[in-house]
């Protein structure tokens, strides 16, 4: 039985395949069409979904949306009509959107695919993520929670879920309490996002990043002017420092202004004393400002997992269970998670590598299988390589298309030279088999280096990435030596989390000088890596630890700023080109800007 799932129209748009229960294949379609955050629909993702099966639209038995539109719209409707006529703007707007495609997505989905009107179902935006966690994971019981920005209504949902690995039967996911619209931790984390220059539903992460270089001094203010929390997880925003739910250009309002000042200019320069030591004045006027937009920054972090721990801790102690699988963007807050795995009662977190829009995708699918048809478990995700490989002819044709200096060696070779190269202080781009599944990249389109030195995470951002030069990079160490380096990494191979680089841990202070590129004020944002999950990779890693007696790689998404990750060799190619980056391991080619 051949199920597709589809998430599109609001960002990170994607398709995945699942044949009788197992993952076939998913992609985000930014991948494909090299738009960022595509929202378009997958039309190339299902293409790919549907050649690795090697089937036709013909052979689906279900297509399945992610969301349900007419709720969706009820939501949009009743929310501007209970703020008129200050959403009168963004009503229009919305209204064309929504009848121009996203009600129609049941039409659209039948014309594209051409499938059989009985075949195309929906399901629940926030069920979908919490079907993509729970039926990936190897727990037959756990707790659920997913936190993002909205779905229909629904903002965030806590629940748990049962099913059987050889009867199906019983198969339940109960989302037994929500938040809703417009009370938000996703969308109250992007508001912060927006008021510290960076562009919402994209730039969250770096306000995670920019966090560190703060102190959490607006805590108090925050939790008595802007969110109530209440003891069992629930909460309520003060919507007066809002206007996300009346407008869909402007996510604050006037009074968060005057609570915080005005707000940061996008792409203006952020320095303090600690991202520069010894080169800026803490009494400089502009590093006044930064260290005011870092203190801001740190503050809305430690809030977001305040809050997210008290509602894992509440469901620990409703449900009794020790396992915990999570899903939506907020679950991409890899600073909370980590403090979940070390400061609540669960022993084993499972968190969707996709978590966010994209994910839903695949558990639209999932859900399908396991709780509408009742079949039983036959799969987990301990790998997030699903996306498309790319033949050796193909890569031939694009080196010698451009023109480039390129010679192919085996894969000894390839990973004696690589190693070589990068003990030498060289970044080398990795690029082999099947690209990633969600936001992470996980050693298929990475950029890789030493990670020893502390000039080479400014090297990498500012001569390679052209990014902001405070943002971190991870650390990559073998599953079974994570505990040497990190604190609160006791069980390593039950950190499901940390496999897909969704985690930060505190570096151990014997181990803080070693590796100084990936330590971001003493934490790490960690991938740990088994030989059987890429052994290239792996090796690679192995080798470079056999040589330096440091058993850390810097381990960097393979893409420009602004641009997607890598998919194609041609992209590749184009990114080696235009960048610093020093040579270039694609697939069993070896590359280099000189000869």
């Amino acid at each position: 039985m051949y199920i597709l799932g589809l998430s599109c129209y609001y960002h990170d748009s994607a398709a995945a395949l699942i044949k009788d229960g197992i993952l076939i294949a998913a992609a985000q379609e930014e991948r494909f069409s090299r738009k960022k955050h595509d929202s378009g629909f997958p039309l190339l993702s299902i293409s790919f979904c549907l050649q690795q099966a090697g089937i036709s639209s013909r052979d689906l038995d279900l297509v399945v949306f992610y969301e349900k539109p007419l709720i969706k719209f009820e939501r949009i409707f009743l929310s501007s009509m209970a703020t008129f006529p200050k959403s009168c703007r963004s009503f229009s707007e919305a209204m064309i959107n929504l009848f121009d495609e996203k009600l129609w997505i049941r039409s659209k989905i039948i014309k594209e695919l051409n499938v059989d009107p009985e075949k195309v179902l929906f399901t629940d935006h926030h069920m979908a993520h919490a079907a993509s966690a729970f039926f990936c994971s190897p727990f037959s019981e756990s707790a659920v929670l997913t936190v993002d920005g909205v779905g229909e209504w629904t903002t965030t949902t806590l629940g748990w879920g049962k099913a059987g690995w050889e009867d199906g039967s019983q198969n339940k996911i109960v989302l037994s309490r929500e938040q809703r619209f417009p009370h938000s931790l996703g969308l109250l984390y992007s508001a912060f996002t927006a008021f510290l220059g960076f562009r919402v539903n994209n730039g969250e992460y770096k306000v995670m990043g920019m966090a560190p270089y703060g102190k959490p001094e607006f805590v108090d203010k925050i939790f008595e002017k802007i969110i109530r929390l209440e003891n069992d997880g629930n909460f309520s925003l003060n919507m007066d420092y809002f206007s996300y739910h009346h407008s869909l250009e402007k996510s604050f309002s006037s009074k968060f202004t005057d609570l915080f000042g005005e707000p940061r200019k996008p792409d203006s320069c952020f320095i303090t004393p600690l991202t520069d030591p010894g080169t800026c004045s803490p009494e400089d006027e502009e590093v006044r400002k930064n260290l005011h937009f870092a203190n801001i920054a740190a503050s809305i972090q430690k809030v977001t997992e305040e809050v997210i721990l008290r509602m894992a801790n509440s469901i620990q102690k409703e449900t009794g269970l020790k396992k915990l699988c999570m899903a939506g963007g907020c679950a991409l807050n890899s600073v909370a998670n980590g403090r979940i795995l070390t400061e609540t009662a669960f022993e084993e977190v499972f968190i969707q590598p996709a978590a966010g829009d994209a994910g839903g995708a695949l558990g639209a699918a999932l859900y399908a299988y396991h709780i509408l048809i009742k079949k039983p478990r036959n799969f987990v995700m301990n790998h997030a390589f699903w996306g498309r490989e790319y033949s050796e002819a193909e890569t031939i044709s694009a080196l010698s298309d451009s023109g480039i200096h390129f010679k192919k060696l085996t894969g000894d070779i390839l990973i004696e030279r690589t190693v070589e190269a990068l003990v030498k202080g060289k970044v080398i781009g990795l690029f082999q088999g099947r690209f990633e599944w969600g936001p992470r990249a996980l050693g298929n389109r990475s950029i890789i280096a030493d990670p020893r030195k502390q000039d080479m995470k400014d090297t990498i951002n500012r001569m390679i990435k052209f990014r902001e030069p405070f943002r971190p990079f991870a650390p990559v160490v073998p599953e079974d030596r994570a505990s040497e380096y990190f604190h609160g990494i006791d069980y390593p191979s039950k950190n499901y989390p940390a496999r897909f680089m969704l985690s930060v841990f505190p570096w151990k202070e014997e181990m803080t000088d070693l590796a100084p590129a990936v330590n971001h004020m003493g934490t790490g944002r960690l991938q740990t890596l088994r030989r059987e999950w890429n052994n290239r990779y792996f090796s690679i890693l192995e080798n470079f630890g056999l040589e330096t007696d440091v058993h850390v790689l810097l381990n960097t998404s393979f893409n420009l700023r602004g641009e997607p990750i890598v998919a194609s060799p041609l992209d590749a190619l184009n990114t080696f080109m235009t960048s610093g980056i020093d040579h270039l391991a694609l697939n069993n080619f070896w590359v280099s800007k000189q000869k």
